[in-house]
């Protein structure tokens, strides 16, 4: 079979057929490269181009440094770090039938804390949702400085905008690809729920999608200005500069990557308390959407709980023990005292102590259990329930429960493990030393890819409504 060739609203691109028979186009751009004067500037729509382009190998990701977790392979879920190259702006598109008219629409955004991930990491393979009938696109966008990172004379929420923009590129572009601009679910993990969280409250998202899903994230994951300009001074003072889009654009993208970095040691980042004595990030990342624009008017919680994105149907749920990542294979779930765990949760919380004596500090429960709980509602659950709560649409809840066998079954149902099952995906992260091991249940990522396929075909993912907590479906 030739290589198929679709015409977009830049030019045409050429794809590859994939094993399993489908089209996968790779690398599109939807936006201008953000170099020069584009650099810290709201995205334009890519240049035309006159011959077909080639899109049948992954093109650059965002600038990014590779962090780890320690003793844990994840590049199928992270890829393998920064693809230098200008034109990072881009979509990756897999569809079942080209010529086909109206299939559903998941529109994907990677998570990593706002400062690594690419959209096309083995995981966020479409071939299960084709099989289904869907069309995939997964998107790129800007991170860490260049997309979180409020400067006087640039641009706020970069990171969201460029969001915005991929999803008018779909609206434009998709039916080329056999889908329906009228059918779109704007899905996101991690750092890409709290994307689709937020972009959910935005004014500036009216039409741009029907449907979402928020996994492990939710729109309390944000910050004012107060903060966002005090990590923007800190950054600046490393740079030995002003916090200012002209004077960024004339540092080279490694000495921000480096700045970048320096802020992520272990004190190395200002305070981010904000006036309630809350880290959002919670130590995960500093950078984080910055209410006060025109993306975001109001805090996105706020706006949700208002009626904001009420038209939109929404599934919502997060893992259930989410912070094991972060704690088991550093050992510190089970080195960390009683006294350490107050003192970490301190930095991100008025009241260290109060939080963590209710999840039974000082009984004989230990201090890394008794962390990873709190964290793990803290971080994730809490906003993930008042979430479902305060939407005023349709909305389904569920909670991820299917545990990893690593670390002798420690690292349980930790964040991110839900990804493989949902993109029925399950080799990159299987084997003996895989994330998932060697006996992940094919079944359950069978049937969670095609609860999302449903939800986008139909608007439900096959389970009851959320009312409540008896309603909260459970996937083992």
């Amino acid at each position: 079979m030739t290589d198929p060739v679709v015409p977009t609203t830049s030019g045409a691109v050429r794809g590859q057929v994939t094993a399993a028979g489908f089209a996968l186009f790779r690398g599109i751009p939807y936006a201008a490269a953000p170099e020069g004067d584009l650099r810290f500037a709201e995205p334009v729509p890519a240049p035309p181009w006159e011959d077909v382009r080639d899109a049948r190998r992954p093109g650059p990701t965002a600038p990014q440094r590779r962090h780890d977790v320690p003793g844990l392979d994840l590049t199928p879920l992270t890829g393998t770090g920064w693809r230098p190259g200008p034109e990072y702006l881009t979509v990756d598109v897999w569809t079942p039938r080209l010529g086909a008219a109206g299939l559903p629409v998941l529109v994907f955004v990677h998570g990593g804390a706002f400062l690594g991930g690419t959209g096309s990491a083995p995981v966020y393979d479409g071939t299960s949702f084709n099989h289904a009938g869907a069309v995939l696109v997964t998107v790129q966008y800007r991170l860490g400085v260049d997309g979180f990172l409020p400067l006087e004379g640039g641009t706020t929420n970069l990171g969201l905008r460029d969001q915005l923009a991929a999803l008018r590129w779909v609206r434009e572009n998709i039916a080329g690809f056999g889908g329906d601009p009228g059918n779109v679910t704007f899905f996101g993990a991690a750092s890409g729920a709290v994307s689709v969280a937020c972009l959910l409250a935005s004014p500036l998202s009216q039409g741009l999608f029907h449907r979402a899903i928020v996994q492990s994230g939710h729109p309390d994951m944000v910050r004012d200005g107060v903060q966002a300009r005090r990590l923007a001074r800190v950054i600046a003072d490393e740079l030995k500069s002003e916090p200012t889009a002209e004077a960024f654009r004339k540092v080279s993208t490694e000495q921000l990557l480096d700045a970048q970095d320096a802020v992520l040691r272990p004190g190395g980042a200002p305070d981010l308390r904000d006036a309630l004595g809350y880290d959002r990030g919670y130590g995960l990342s500093p950078f984080l959407p910055v209410v006060g624009d025109d993306v975001l008017p109001q805090h996105p919680a706020k706006a949700i709980k208002a009626g904001a994105g009420r038209d939109v149907d929404l599934v919502v749920g997060s893992c259930s023990e989410e912070m094991r990542l972060y704690l088991v294979p550093t050992g510190a779930l089970e080195a960390v005292t009683d006294d350490q765990a107050v003192a970490s949760l301190a930095v991100s919380h008025p009241d260290p102590a109060g939080v963590l004596a209710r999840y039974g500090l000082g009984s004989d429960r230990p201090a890394g259990e008794v962390l990873v709980a709190a964290l793990t509602d803290l971080v994730f659950r809490d906003g993930v329930r008042d979430l479902a709560e305060h939407h005023g649409g349709r909305t389904f809840r569920y909670e991820f429960e299917w545990g990893s066998p690593l670390h002798d079954g420690a690292l349980g149902a930790c964040h991110g493990l839900e990804l493989p099952f949902v993109f029925d995906a399950l080799g990159p992260l299987s084997g003996p030393r895989g994330l998932l091991g060697e006996h992940a249940p094919r079944e359950l990522a069978h049937d969670l890819n095609g609860a999302w396929y449903r939800f986008a075909a139909t608007g439900s993912p096959g389970w009851p409504e959320y009312t409540g907590e008896d309603t909260l479906f459970h996937t083992y």
